[in-house]
């Protein structure tokens, strides 16, 4: 069964290089992103992690933790991260799940339920573990993106769209194209002209079903 947004993620229970926890727990009241890769020590998933460990005063500053995910066990993470922080020159603090069982990429529906990892397996029988999910703080999963193998992901659109998932939920709004920070943001269809106007004051109206407003603070 296809893991879909809004639904709640499973709460399994996962080994990483960090401990054993509940995903749920681990959570707590933060958002969350799972980046999941093929195999360790390939190298586009190794610039990859090198970003995300760049990134982490801007995770800190969106109460957001972030979480990897790879087929491999803890002690080969652990020495995956060496690689990891001589490319990206900064620490790489967040845990990274050893999923050599496949438990979560195939609750997370990134394989199908009759995958298996075979003796000497390379990066191709994973193909598919190439994933984002950003998870919100009431555990339900938010949004969802997924790579081929030879596309690196760009994090600058990760922290767009976290910024527009935590905007919306917070402000009762959406985003359009191509949305920032500090862009004008659109005004639910739900909300009539006379709750717009007490809610966001002023707005412009593009079109009858299109109008677009500035947030305050």
């Amino acid at each position: 069964m296809s893991l879909r947004i809004n639904d709640t993620i499973p709460n399994l229970t996962v080994e990483t290089d960090k401990g054993t926890f509940d995903l749920h727990d681990w959570i707590g009241d933060s958002w969350a992103i799972l980046f999941s890769h093929p195999k360790d020590f390939t190298p586009v998933c190794t610039t990859e992690f090198g970003a995300v460990a760049q990134l982490a005063d801007e995770w800190a500053k969106r109460g957001t933790k972030v979480i990897g995910v790879s087929v491999d066990g803890v002690e080969d993470h652990k020495n995956w991260k060496n690689d990891i922080e001589k490319v990206g020159g900064a620490p790489a603090g967040f845990p990274i799940i050893a999923d050599d069982g496949l438990a979560v990429s195939k609750a997370f529906d990134m394989l199908p339920a009759e995958a298996y990892l075979p003796d000497g397996r390379t990066p191709n029988d994973s193909a598919t573990v190439r994933s984002v999910f950003i998870i919100g703080p009431d555990k339900q999963l938010k949004l969802s993106m997924t790579y081929p193998m030879n596309v690196g992901r760009n994090f600058a659109e990760v922290l767009r769209a976290l910024d527009g998932l935590q905007t919306a939920a917070s402000r009762g709004v959406a985003t359009p194209a191509n949305w920032n920070v500090g862009d004008d943001v659109v005004i639910p269809a739900t909300v009539n002209d006379e709750d717009a106007k007490a809610k966001f004051g002023s707005f412009t109206t593009v079109l009858p079903y299109l109008r677009m407003t500035k947030l305050e603070g």
